[in-house]
């Protein structure tokens, strides 16, 4: 049974996470192998999957009125063409965008929660996927200098749609759903803050679902977890959360994700010395 003291930390690392840049997975499969739980384990899988509810929530409410905002705007377009404006597209681009993760993610169920769950692909992903990283700020750099950048109001369906399918990514440990996001956002040439959000935007659905699905799958397992830890773990990572998506959204207005790349890598080669020497399993 999970005790309340690893709900409280794997909580922390979930809201810290989810939703910076270096993988909320991978820096959670950390965690349970150094609490000593078995990473591999379907139910341990499945409880850091609903302890994104918390997260989700976090997402809710602080954007509660944008989110409201589009979902009108959604459904007046629907039945009205002239009500059809920036707010519209965006709220489909958000939709589109959230349903390639959804097929992968159920599709490739299996491998995702056995084979990939081991610490040697999250060091590989943590590395490699940082390259994408520097290359998307190395093109945001560059559209920022054209002056050809796009904001919230010129995002469009195909916007959503590539960042949707840049999102598949994520489902490996140390990708990073968010890295993944963002980074797409720039080489599409958005603005950071706008990829940002749109990155918020789209873990909802993609987080909601995958809770939702692992809670059902897995319901018998989590119920050995404890149910009294499994709140603990929602409600630590609610509130932490909440403070990462205001911190993150005021450090991308005026840095680029390099220290995110920087800690990426260290963290990364770190965990393949750690596993090459044989101080730490893989799974």
């Amino acid at each position: 049974m999970l005790t309340y003291f690893d709900a409280i930390v794997l909580g922390i690392v979930e809201g810290l996470t989810e939703f910076l840049p270096v993988s909320s997975t991978g820096h959670l499969t950390i965690a349970e192998k150094m609490l000593g739980l078995r990473v591999d384990d379907k139910a341990v899988t499945a409880y850091t999957v609903i302890i994104q509810f918390g997260a989700i929530v976090a997402t809710f409410l602080f954007f509660a009125k944008k989110i409201a905002r589009l979902f009108m705007a959604w459904v007046r377009g629907l039945t009205n063409v002239q009500a059809r404006g920036h707010d519209y597209t965006l709220a489909w681009a958000v939709i589109v965008g959230s349903l390639p993760v959804g097929v992968v993610g159920f599709l490739g169920k299996d491998l995702i929660a056995g084979g990939l769950r081991s610490l040697w692909v999250v060091a590989a992903a943590l590395v490699l996927w940082s390259g994408v990283m520097v290359w998307a700020e190395k093109q945001h750099d560059r559209s920022a200098a054209d002056g050809v950048q796009r904001g919230e109001g010129q995002v469009t369906l195909r916007d959503g749609l590539i960042i949707g399918l840049v999102q598949c990514f994520s489902l490996i440990p140390g990708v990073s759903r968010s890295g993944a996001t963002i980074s797409a956002g720039l080489l599409r040439g958005i603005d950071r803050v706008t990829a940002t959000e749109l990155s918020f935007f789209m873990a909802i659905p993609a987080l909601t679902a995958g809770g939702v699905f692992q809670a059902i799958e897995e319901r018998h397992g989590l119920a050995e977890l404890g149910a009294g830890p499994m709140l603990v773990g929602i409600v630590v990572a609610f509130v932490v959360a909440y403070a990462s998506i205001a911190w993150l959204l005021k450090f991308v207005a005026n840095n680029s994700l390099m220290a995110f790349v920087n800690y990426r890598v260290v963290v990364g080669l770190a965990l393949a010395a750690a596993l090459g020497m044989g101080w730490i399993a893989a799974t």
